[in-house]
């Protein structure tokens, strides 16, 4: 028996050389595809249903544990703001006791330079908070969308179509706006 195949017997596809084409499997009826894409349909929806209910508790967990971070963080920043003017004040009062025991200096002149010093630094440190401060206001987001032609902005911006950028446009929206009464981008 070369091959291993007994004499007569059909080839491993099933019929043998020759022999007619198996018949094709009947087309289902049109109900039975309905049914068919109905389920698939209902598959479908169950599982967008499934995945925006993960989403919502995910959502639901991750702001529960922002709300906590936050009040945590907030305790921590007050006692290092505790710490910290307090180290300010011992530093301010040994400074003064230098100004005044070793280089002689009145006292309400060591104590003037030592509020000046402390009246610089807060006005530094508020300059740069009202600089962080302007990126509160999405300028970002705020020019895009009036470029779209969404907002109180989008009669002063570039029309969408035009090659002129929006951060381009922006000295000139600016003063436009300032004319108008309308708080600038």
């Amino acid at each position: 028996m070369p091959g291993g195949l007994p004499p007569g017997a059909p080839p491993a596809g099933g019929l043998p050389p020759g022999g007619p084409e198996p018949a094709p499997p009947p087309a289902p009826d049109l109900a039975e595809s309905l049914r068919g894409l109905r389920d698939s349909g209902k598959a479908g929806i169950g599982a967008a249903g499934d995945a925006a209910k993960a989403l919502r508790e995910l959502l639901a967990a991750d702001v529960s544990l922002a709300r906590s971070a936050a009040g945590r963080s907030a305790v921590f920043a007050g006692v290092s703001v505790m710490f910290g003017v307090s180290a300010w004040l011992l530093l301010m009062t040994a400074l003064i006791v230098v100004l005044s025991n070793q280089f002689g200096l009145p006292w309400w002149m060591s104590l003037a330079g030592c509020g000046l010093l402390s009246l610089l630094g807060a006005w530094l440190a508020l300059q740069k908070a009202t600089d962080y401060f302007e990126h509160t206001r999405l300028k970002a987001t705020r020019r895009q969308l009036a470029r779209l032609g969404i907002g109180e902005l989008a009669d002063l911006m570039p029309p969408p179509g035009s090659p002129a950028s929006a951060r381009a446009a922006e000295p000139v929206v600016r003063e436009d706006a300032r004319a108008e009464g309308k708080t600038p981008p």
